[in-house]
């Protein structure tokens, strides 16, 4: 039985549970039962004396129309007791159902059940209705506020990344600069590089020159990087990798007015003396998932070693070397076939961890000495063969997702 769950006295009472028992006399002859409950609750249930029945016309008798009739109605109104279970989990009478049972009444649905097929016709043939679009909610001045102070996250930008993707600078020379004071956000010295900032809405002055509101779009290539180039992008180093890209950077303007140039940068490095595959961008975020360790990248080298190579030899590279305290072992170690037109041997040498000079390091440790050193493959890019030293090539998205980027 439920907690406000009414019973009819009449309808319902042979859902009490066994341990209740109910005694009472004929109902025709007794108004009045008595209900015993083991729990030792007595109720007293009256009930008011049944409608008689109608009596059949009869010719009219001035005598008995005189008198008033005194048995057409009750004396009381008709009492139906319920007998519910209150909050306490004892049992009450009262002389109205409960509220519960009267939502329920109200609430259910009524009608007759439509034919199926009948709906799938009517579905057809009926026009398809238009669904209103409801308003949002409307939230007070001081809930928006409240919101936008402590629960949404800053829009924008730190500014030491916009002024870097803008071209300024590097971003630790930006910081440099917002370190002294020469950065000016709304009229405003700005010392802090955290500061959240939108270009397209904030104005931001670098050394009195008003910062761009639109940024260069993400610059992606691939370069075949020639020997006795470095990986810097300083101003002061005139055989950098970036003095290759000079002819893309001076069309730049043309090809996108009212952009700024962007700041091209190396991911990863490989020394002077190394020939072959590097990755130039001005995207941050991608040059640090890919040149950091954790990113697990594949690359594969082709070392080209003076003298003979001997079995020993690829054993000794494959078991590894250690470098700065960290034991590097490579992932494949193989001796190519050799060609007709070289007469050194070739080792085919893939690592992963990118340590410095990690590959000159495993050949040395095994007794060879590297003639040259060139980088074919980072992850599932692999240098065009085509592609003569010094040139370059823009990257598209089958490209990026090669190498394991997902923009």
């Amino acid at each position: 039985m439920g907690a406000t769950t009414g019973i009819g006295a009449l309808s319902l009472i042979h859902c009490f549970s066994k341990s209740h028992t109910l005694s009472f006399a004929s109902f025709r002859t007794l108004p009045r039962f008595t209900c015993s409950f083991s729990s030792s609750i007595n109720f007293n249930i009256s009930f008011a004396p049944p409608k008689p029945k109608p009596k059949p016309k009869s010719e009219p008798n001035p005598d008995l129309d005189l008198q008033p009739d005194v048995s057409s109605e009750p004396d009381g109104p008709l009492l139906i007791p319920w007998i519910v279970r209150g909050e306490d989990g004892n049992l009450k009478l009262q002389s109205e159902p409960p509220p519960s049972l009267l939502k329920v009444i109200a609430t259910a649905q009524t009608g007759t059940r439509k034919d199926s097929n009948q709906t799938k016709t009517t579905a057809a043939t009926s026009k398809p209705q238009k669904i209103r679009s409801t308003a949002p909610p409307q939230h007070s001045k001081a809930a928006r506020r409240f919101y936008n102070q402590n629960i949404k996250e800053p829009s924008g930008a730190r500014l030491s990344k916009v002024l870097a993707a803008s071209g300024v600078a590097s971003r630790r020379s930006c910081e440099e600069l917002i370190f002294e004071g020469k950065v000016t956000v709304n009229g405003s010295v700005c010392n802090t590089p955290q500061t959240r900032v939108d270009p397209a809405k904030d104005v931001i002055y670098v050394n009195g020159n008003r910062l761009s509101k639109r940024q260069p779009q993400k610059v992606y290539l691939a370069l075949n990087k020639p020997k006795g180039y470095i990986c810097s992008s300083g101003e002061k180093e005139s055989k950098s990798v970036i003095s290759l890209f000079d002819d893309f950077l001076n069309t730049w303007g043309k090809k996108h007015p009212g952009v700024p140039t962007p700041r091209l940068f190396t991911v990863g490095r490989l020394d002077v003396a190394t020939t072959g595959l590097i990755i130039v961008t001005n995207d941050g975020d991608f040059a640090q998932k890919l040149s950091h360790p954790s990113f697990n990248l594949s690359k594969e080298y082709i070392a080209t070693v003076d003298g003979s190579i001997y079995k020993r030899h690829l054993i000794a590279i494959s078991e590894g070397t250690t470098i700065e305290g960290v034991h590097c072992v490579p992932d494949a170690v193989e001796l190519l076939p050799r060609q007709a037109d070289m007469q050194r041997a070739r080792i085919r040498i893939v690592v992963h961890e990118g340590r410095k000079h990690e590959v000159r390091e495993l050949v040395k440790s095994a007794g060879l000495e590297i003639h040259s050193l060139k980088r074919v493959r980072i992850g599932g890019f692999r240098l065009p063969p085509d592609l003569g030293l010094g040139k370059y090539i823009e990257l598209n998205t089958t490209n990026l997702n090669a190498l394991g980027w997902k923009s």
